[in-house]
């Protein structure tokens, strides 16, 4: 094959891999092994499982996660999911209520960060609720960091310290 057509088939293969939302085959090499998590609820109901080889993930673009983990690095915005995820969807006064918000603009603030992530939606009533495919990910991404924390193991520590 001619190196003009293996660029143009491996650039076509990346399309196609954009277009089904899966990641492209890696171009660096990385530490071997998968990544991976699951999930399932029963409202709504999803069953959702993601596994990638380590280099897979690590060749992803960092920005839409930064923009992910950005939207999350704030107790009230993790209090808005939490409170989507635990009760559904709900009107913007019952979640600035239930998040104990001291003014609208307040939360208008945080659900414009959330919204831009794709963690939440407005939907056709005008409430507020998790993004369905969103919801396991975001589940996901709180219990990682709890368990990065030392929330999920105490006493657990790292070989040498």
């Amino acid at each position: 094959m001619t190196e003009d057509l293996a660029e143009r088939v491996a650039a076509l293969e990346r399309r196609m891999a954009a277009v089904e939302g899966r990641p492209a085959e890696p171009v660096q090499d990385g530490p071997p092994g998968i990544v991976g998590y699951q999930g399932e609820l029963t409202d709504p109901e999803l069953r959702w499982e993601i596994r990638l080889t380590t280099p897979a993930v690590l060749s992803l673009p960092d920005g839409p996660r930064a923009e992910v983990l950005a939207a999350l690095a704030n107790t009230d915005r993790i209090a808005l999911v939490r409170l989507l995820a635990r009760d559904g969807a709900q009107t913007g006064a019952a979640l600035r209520e239930a998040a104990e918000l001291s003014s609208p603009g307040r939360l208008y603030h945080h659900l414009k960060a959330l919204t831009a992530a794709g963690l939440v939606e407005q939907d056709r009533r005008g409430s507020y609720r998790l993004r369905p495919t969103a919801a396991i990910p975001a589940l996901v991404l709180l219990t990682a960091a709890a368990d990065v924390a030392g929330q999920l193991r105490p006493g657990v520590r790292e070989p040498g310290r």
